[in-house]
């Protein structure tokens, strides 16, 4: 039976058959109703069946025809794949040549056309995508043949059946060498506004609560399927894949907030992330609007003459999950040069060979074969906030981003991205950042940095520094190298968490006994949080890998469930992030960071542009699959006896030690000590907000500042827990539990009255999980 999603469970279905076909290339066409909260319009899927092919050992493996390397030149197809044949050369298709070699290898062979979960009852074939939150308008198959500037394929294909000629253009369309991506991208632009093709028959569809099913009758096989669709439908107010809300302005604004659903609530599209496809989309929104998008391109808009909106156009060439197309439209300024810089960005190039690699992916414009990338220290970059956050975006983002890119490049070699947008979020956002390509959303919890220095200095920007360093390794752990089991989000987490301390070290040029301390600190800080996390948390959101050695399966059609991914906790917990940081320091204490770091270079460049799952034989030196089941984070910390006694002299406030210069990580340690004191008086939290400024530091320091007050019933201070609950929501959601669970009818209607505040615009899994606190 299909993997399914019941009411009862916190799993998450996906649905799409993306082992029997996968859509190659998408492109939409939006428009934005700011005043009604719906985005409308239409997406247009090109597809490809998937055929059985072996590689050189006989090993059977699925692809589509963009599994074969450009070496083998621009092929035909068509013929084949429309009569049902394989055309793969079995020789060629693990060929290291070229800008892509194999295709990635699936759980087990397909048999096309045989899968009982994509097979209706009267035994036609059925498109599985997923989709919910979704008004479907219609589905229709476009008539290709129509489009002129697909003439001269037409001419390759006039002596076919009628029926054919459609199907084989679009395989000589999707079948393009990456050198042609421009022509490409204008034939799937014209091809996905032709009109419909009602002499081929109708398009059934129909929804369930995870899918959009559709099928054509008397097709039973994904090899006949119509191979250009194009769905009309409507996003609703409440889908859960967009967020609907102010910004700080308070003006209306939607972004795509990270749903545990992904995107199938803005769009219908094949969510597991071995379908992997390219897009291109057109977003109309009103004139006083900015639309950012994960694109390559900057955006130009242009006015419609007849609705007078302005027009978007964003594209990608690079084939990625659907999971991660990004989009915010919104009010949002764009942050001036800032001539200020912080620090210099004249760091010395990544040690790596700077010629051109051979990559191992599909076949699309890779940035690792461009010589000018090898160079690039700092791509293009631009930082957006609304108006009143523009200045501290201006001073905080936009000075810090060039050395940190500049860090990154240094540590893992060229940009995956070609440019980069930075866009700060509504205070309802539910996390300090997200990656995604092409652009990063931070939280305005990273910008509250005014009080960090009473005497006048430069201002600690340690936690802004930190979350932009982890997302921007995420450009190469998370996005070029992504997990083909969602499930193992430590992939992806682990290597961010470790890698923003090595790239924010570097930004910082820190002497080698200041970046040892400082990565101490942090150890020690990871370590208290995941002991308290281990304790406080279900046991079964803890494992790295839920799924043992099943990681990685699907069914036969490509139908799978993501453990767990429905849970609200898990939105807001760090087992996976910590664990997986550990694990790397571990390694680095066994074969020495210089030679991790080595590792995670050439690791990159066998392995961008594709998926992994953590049983990859990379490396035996480094990676062991005993090591990586039997480690322990924090047996092996006490083994290795970190201790921290000279950050912290004693837990008593004595203001005539000169303690004012402590960094922002010691002021956390300071207050986290202070935490595990059973009483404090009044006198004492008031002396140390005089001495440290608490109220006015960074989120960190405040979170725990608000924790003290809240445990000490300190009242003065409670202005101070509102505030941080209603502007720095991404961090405040477990403090609203403190406030209940100590039972004074003060802090129970404090925690009532902050979330009338920001309910509407809260998460809606950081807004379940508070109510279940406090109804």
């Amino acid at each position: 039976m299909e993997p399914d999603g019941d009411q009862d469970t916190d799993d998450l279905p996906l649905r799409a058959n993306a082992n029997q076909i996968r859509v190659r290339h998408y492109v939409l066409d939006l428009t934005v109703q700011l005043h009604n909260k719906v985005i409308a319009g239409s997406i247009a899927l090109f597809l490809e069946p998937v055929v059985e092919a072996t590689d050189g050992a006989g090993v059977g493996l699925r692809q589509t025809d963009m599994a074969r390397s450009p070496c083998e030149g621009y092929m035909d197809s068509s013929e084949a794949l429309v009569s049902g044949e394989s055309t793969v050369n079995e020789s060629a298709s693990m060929s290291n040549c070229g800008t892509r070699a194999g295709p990635i290898p699936e759980t087990s062979p397909l048999s096309v056309g045989t899968s009982l979960e994509s097979t209706s009852d009267d035994g036609d074939f059925t498109l599985v995508l997923d989709c919910c939150d979704l008004d479907i308008l219609q589905v229709e198959e476009l008539d290709v043949t129509s489009v002129p500037s697909m003439s001269n394929l037409l001419e390759e294909v006039r002596d076919r059946h009628p029926r054919d000629r459609s199907a084989a253009m679009l395989q000589r369309l999707v079948s393009m060498p990456s050198a042609h991506w421009r022509r490409q991208h204008q034939l799937f632009s014209e091809c996905s506004g032709a009109p419909g093709n009602p002499e081929a028959g109708p398009v059934e569809f129909h929804t369930d609560r995870w899918s959009l099913r559709v099928k054509k009758r008397g097709i039973t096989s994904p090899v006949n399927f119509p191979r250009g669709l194009r769905v009309s439908y409507e996003t609703r107010p409440a889908g859960r894949s967009i967020r609907w809300t102010q910004d700080q302005d308070k003006r209306v604004c939607v972004y795509t907030a990270g749903s545990p659903i992904n995107n199938r609530a803005l769009f219908p599209c094949q969510e597991p992330p071995v379908a992997m496809s390219t897009w291109q989309a057109r977003v109309r929104a009103p004139g006083e609007c900015v639309v950012l998008m994960s694109g390559e391109n900057v955006a130009l808009p242009i006015k419609d003459g007849e609705t007078g909106l302005l027009i978007w156009d964003y594209y990608v060439t690079m084939p990625m999950p659907a999971s991660t197309f990004t989009l915010a439209v919104g009010c949002w300024l764009i942050a001036p040069p800032n001539p200020l810089r912080f620090f210099p960005y004249d760091l010395p190039l990544s040690r790596l060979s700077l010629t051109p690699t051979c990559c191992s992916h599909s076949d699309y414009p890779c940035r690792f074969n461009e010589r000018s990338a090898w160079t690039q220290r700092v791509v293009p970059h631009r930082v957006f906030a609304p108006a009143c956050l523009l200045q501290k975006a201006r001073l905080g983002v936009l000075a810090l981003l060039p050395q940190c890119l500049a860090a990154a490049h240094a540590v893992l070699g060229v940009h995956p991205f070609p440019r980069l947008d930075v866009l700060i979020v509504p205070e309802g956002f539910s996390s300090l950042g997200m990656a995604s390509p092409h652009i990063i959303f931070l939280s305005q919890s990273v910008l509250d940095v005014a009080g960090a220095d009473p005497a006048g200095g430069v201002a600690d920007r340690s936690v802004l520094g930190s979350r932009l360093c982890h997302e921007l390794a995420h450009s190469w752990f998370g996005l070029a190298i992504g997990a083909r089991d969602w499930t193992e989000e430590w992939i992806s987490e682990g290597f961010a968490t470790y890698l923003e301390d090595v790239i924010w070290a570097k930004a910082q040029e820190l002497l080698p006994v200041e970046m040892e301390e400082q990565a101490q600190l942090k150890a020690l800080l990871r370590w208290r949080r995941l002991s308290d996390e281990l304790q406080h948390s279900q046991e079964e959101l803890q494992i790295l890998r839920p799924n043992m050695e099943k990681t990685g399966e699907v069914s036969d059609c490509g139908a799978s469930l993501v453990k767990h991914a429905l849970n609200p906790d898990k939105t807001f917990m760090q087992v996976h992030y910590l664990k997986g940081y550990f694990l790397l320091t571990f390694l680095a204490s066994e074969v020495g960071e210089c030679q991790l770091i080595h590792f995670f270079r050439q690791f990159v460049m066998k392995y961008h542009g594709q998926l992994i799952l953590s049983q990859v034989r990379a490396n035996e030196r480094f990676t062991s699959q005993a090591k990586f089941i039997c480690f322990d984070p924090l047996s092996w910390l006490k083994s290795h006896k970190l201790g921290f006694n000279d950050h912290i002299k004693g837990k008593e406030i004595a203001p005539v030690i000169h303690w004012e210069k402590l960094t922002s990580d010691r002021l956390v340690l300071l207050l986290e000590l202070l935490l595990e004191e059973e009483v404090l008086s009044s006198s004492t939290l008031r002396s140390l907000n005089t001495t440290y400024h608490l109220h006015t530091q960074d989120a960190e320091v405040r979170h725990r500042w608000c924790e003290l007050v809240v445990k000490h019933g300190h009242s003065q201070a409670y202005q101070d827990v509102q505030h941080f609950l209603v502007h720095d929501q991404a961090m405040g959601v477990y403090l609203y539990g403190e406030l209940m669970v100590q039972e004074k009818a003060d802090q129970q209607a404090l925690a009532r009255r902050c979330l009338s505040l920001v309910q509407e615009e809260m998460d809606q899994s950081a807004r379940r999980v508070v109510e279940e606190m406090i109804l």
